[in-house]
C-alpha cells in the first residue's frame, strides 16, 4: 500500500475534510502528521446500566481507565469486571449530549486522550465533547497504538493514519479490537457530579425514539445478520436472502464479489474494505469464508454456515455447519417461516 505524508489543516478544518488527500488507485493511503500519545480516558454513555456497542472495547483500550455517563452505572461496572481497573461514574437520567459535554469539559480537560465508542450514543456525544474542549476529532478508528490512530474514510478506500501530538477526541469502531473477559471482581467505582455550565452547546428536544428498520440499520449495530456469498447464484436469489431476513428480523449483508455484481450496495460488505460486524447471530449462505470477509466479521455469538464445500473456511468457523446448497436451503427456509407467519396470523384471529 502507497503511504503518501501530507500537512494536515489547522483544527476544527481537520473533522469537516478541508485537508489534502491523493488518488492513489485500488490502494489508497493518506498519512496525516498531527507524534507521542498519553494515557486515555475511556468516556462511555450508557442507558439502563447497559453497554453500548463497543463500550468494553474501549474501557480495554484505556487500560482500565474510564468515566461512564448515564443511568445504572453500577449494573454496567460489574459488566467491566476483570476489564476496569479505575473507574468513575456520573449517574445522570436521559441522554443530554450537549448538557453533558457542558458539564464534563472540565472534568476531561488534563485528559490527552478521550476515547468513546463509536455507538450511536458515542457518535453523537464525540463531536460535543471535542466542540467544548476545542481539540480534533478522529472518528472511526480501526486501531490505536502508541503515537497514532488509523482510521477509514471514503467507504474503505482510503486508510488515514494521524500521529497525534496533543490532545484528542477519538471515537473506535465497535468489534475491531475484541476483549477477552478476564476472571475478576468488578472495579471500585467512584460517582462524581460534573459542576453546572453555562449551555455552549444546546440538546434537541426528542419526541419520539423509533426501533431501526432492520433492512436499513448500520450493519456494525445489527444484531442479527444473513450474509450472502458467492455461492448464490442469480440476483433473485439474493433478493430471496433479504425477505428471508426481513422474516427472522435480520439484517442483509454480502461478501465484495456480491457488491461487486451490483446486487445489493457496498454500504452492505461485511469484510477488510466494507464494514466490521458482531452481532448475536451470523448465517452464511454461500460464503466460502476468504480473509478479507472472516477479518470483517468481530466476535458473533454464534455462526451458521450452509456451504456446498464442508471443508472452506467458513465451515471450519461456524458453530453449525449444513453440507448443502445455499440456494435450495433459501427456498425452504422461506416457504417454512411463510407457512410459520401465516398459521400465527391465522391463530391471532
Amino acid at each position: 500500500m502507497l503511504r503518501l505524508l501530507l500537512p494536515i489543516a489547522p483544527w476544527p478544518f481537520a473533522e469537516l475534510g478541508i485537508l489534502h488527500h491523493a488518488q492513489l488507485g485500488e490502494n489508497r493511503c493518506l498519512s496525516i502528521t498531527l507524534s507521542t500519545m498519553s494515557a486515555i480516558l475511556a468516556l462511555v454513555p450508557i442507558r439502563a446500566g447497559v453497554l453500548p456497542s463497543g463500550g468494553a472495547e474501549v474501557v480495554a483500550e484505556a487500560q482500565g481507565r474510564a468515566l461512564l455517563v448515564g443511568e445504572g452505572a453500577t449494573e454496567a461496572a460489574e459488566a467491566l469486571a476483570g476489564i476496569a481497573t479505575h473507574l468513575r461514574a456520573w449517574e445522570t437520567p436521559g441522554f443530554a449530549p450537549g448538557e453533558w459535554a457542558n458539564r464534563l469539559a472540565p472534568v476531561l480537560r488534563d485528559e490527552a486522550v478521550v476515547l468513546l465508542p463509536a455507538s450511536p450514543d458515542g457518535r453523537d456525544l464525540a463531536p460535543r465533547i471535542a466542540a467544548v474542549l476545542e481539540r480534533p476529532l478522529l472518528a472511526g478508528a480501526m486501531e490505536i497504538r502508541p503515537g497514532s490512530v488509523s482510521t477509514i474514510r471514503y467507504g474503505g478506500r482510503v486508510l488515514s493514519e494521524h500521529l497525534v501530538n496533543g490532545s484528542v477526541v477519538v471515537t473506535l469502531q465497535p468489534g475491531v479490537r475484541g476483549v477477552e473477559h478476564a476472571h475478576g471482581s468488578a472495579a471500585a467505582l467512584e460517582f462524581i457530579t460534573p459542576p453546572l455550565a453555562e449551555a455552549a452547546v444546546r440538546d434537541a428536544t426528542l419526541e419520539e425514539l423509533l426501533p431501526p428498520d432492520v433492512s436499513t440499520m448500520d450493519l456494525s449495530e445489527a444484531p442479527r445478520i444473513l450474509g450472502g456469498g458467492a455461492g448464490l447464484d442469480s440476483v433473485e436469489r439474493f433478493e430471496q436472502l433479504a425477505q428471508v431476513a426481513a422474516l427472522l428480523q435480520a439484517s442483509a449483508g454480502a461478501t465484495r464479489v456480491i457488491t461487486d455484481r451490483g446486487w445489493i450496495a457496498h454500504t452492505r460488505q461485511i469484510g477488510t474494505t466494507g464494514v466490521v460486524v458482531d452481532p448475536r447471530l451470523y448465517i452464511a449462505f454461500g460464503i466460502s469464508g476468504a480473509v478479507q470477509h472472516t477479518a470483517g466479521l468481530g466476535q458473533p455469538d454464534h455462526i451458521i454456515s450452509i456451504n456446498m464445500d464442508e471443508h472452506c473456511p467458513m465451515m471450519d468457523l461456524a458453530d453449525l455447519a449444513l453440507v448443502a446448497d445455499a440456494n435450495e436451503t433459501l427456498q425452504v427456509l422461506q416457504q417454512r417461516l411463510l407457512a410459520l407467519e401465516d398459521s400465527q396470523r391465522t391463530a391471532q384471529v
